[in-house]
């Protein structure tokens, strides 16, 4: 199997390699297992161009961004809820019970359940400035629970998972970075070498083992939303324990695969029209991307899982990288040779 999956990623890598070449991004990590753990990486380009230019190797660590939403916030809920410690179905303040606490009778806020967060069909908006209101991480949370939010049709939002993180918390009596996590994961800053993201106009400097989200940073740099980091054997290792079952129960992995709103299920996203897996995939495939240019998929009918690992913001967000294309060309090729 290992001699036919380096194949593979010799055939899947070829497009990230040349958005490499091409000056697109200034690096790329493609790593793939199977489901009896076989691994393939390939490697290309730089871990930072500035302020001075760094060799990018497997054994970086990426801030993965949103993957922080399914790797940890979405495993956390769900092994709460097979646990019996939660019910996916009723109202978040069940775990949160300050939530909009000054207006108990009318807070539509206070109707959220768990559920409803985890597949975005909430009212809440996609994103909020929170860093901008200050830095006490103890006050930010307190904004966020008792903030009127403004209503709007249900779109992908942090706030679904900056709520679900608080509610994890609360109910675990402990930060987020105290929950168990595999080998090669952890919450800022990583124990590593680690890949540059952007030049912050809000910092002032390149981020380099910080975490990229301003909200996140300011909340202290742990949140359900964001503030994962992981080397490409760290996503690998969580893919895989998807794959064999070791790392989810069999209730949690139905809840992970069985689409609730469209093309989300319980923190996921399935294949559909345009999806940054590919089309090639099966339907059996969940996936997640996050906005500094990683991603995760997992094919369950096939066996196999890949992890597309970029800084493409490297050293700033307002340049087309082609990332969106990217990840649909490298999935199709995966699949197509695979």
């Amino acid at each position: 199997m290992m001699r036919d999956l380096e194949v593979v990623a010799d055939a899947a890598f070829g497009a990230a390699a040349a958005h490499v070449a091409d000056g697109r991004i200034p690096g790329a990590v493609l790593g793939i297992v199977t489901a009896d753990g076989a691994r393939a990486v390939r490697v290309a380009g730089l871990a930072q161009r500035m302020p001075a230019a760094e060799v990018l190797t497997a054994g970086h660590w990426f801030d993965l961004a949103s993957v922080s939403k399914v790797i940890a916030t979405t495993t956390f809920v769900l092994r709460l809820a097979d646990e019996g410690r939660i019910d996916l179905d009723r109202p978040l303040t069940d775990a949160i019970p300050d939530l909009r606490q000054y207006d108990v009778a009318g807070a539509a806020e206070r109707r959220l359940t768990f559920r409803d967060c985890l597949v975005h069909r909430t009212f809440l908006p996609a994103v909020e400035p929170i860093y901008t209101y200050g830095d006490d991480p103890v006050r930010l949370r307190a904004f966020v629970l008792q903030r009127e939010w403004r209503h709007g049709p249900p779109v992908y939002s942090d706030i679904n998972f900056i709520l679900l993180g608080i509610a994890v918390e609360r109910l675990t009596g402990a930060g987020l970075d105290a929950l168990p996590l595999g080998a090669g994961l952890s919450w800022g800053p990583p124990p590593g070498p680690a890949v540059a993201t952007e030049f912050c106009q809000w910092r002032g400097r390149v981020l380099s083992g910080e975490v990229h989200d301003e909200n996140c940073a300011a909340m202290g740099r742990r949140t359900g939303h964001a503030g994962l980091f992981g080397t490409v054997d760290g996503v690998l290792g969580y893919a895989r324990g998807l794959l064999d079952g070791s790392g989810a129960t069999p209730g949690m992995l139905a809840q992970m695969r069985t689409p609730i709103e469209g093309h989300r299920t319980a923190g996921w996203e399935i294949r559909y029209p345009g999806w940054s897996g590919g089309q090639s995939c099966s339907a059996t495939t969940i996936g997640h991307t996050g906005f500094t240019g990683t991603g995760l998929w997992v094919d369950f009918d096939r066996g196999v899982a890949w992890t597309l690992l970029t800084n493409r913001v490297h050293p700033t967000r307002h340049f087309d990288s082609g990332i969106f294309a990217l990840r649909q060309v490298t999935g199709d090729a995966l699949v197509a040779a695979f």
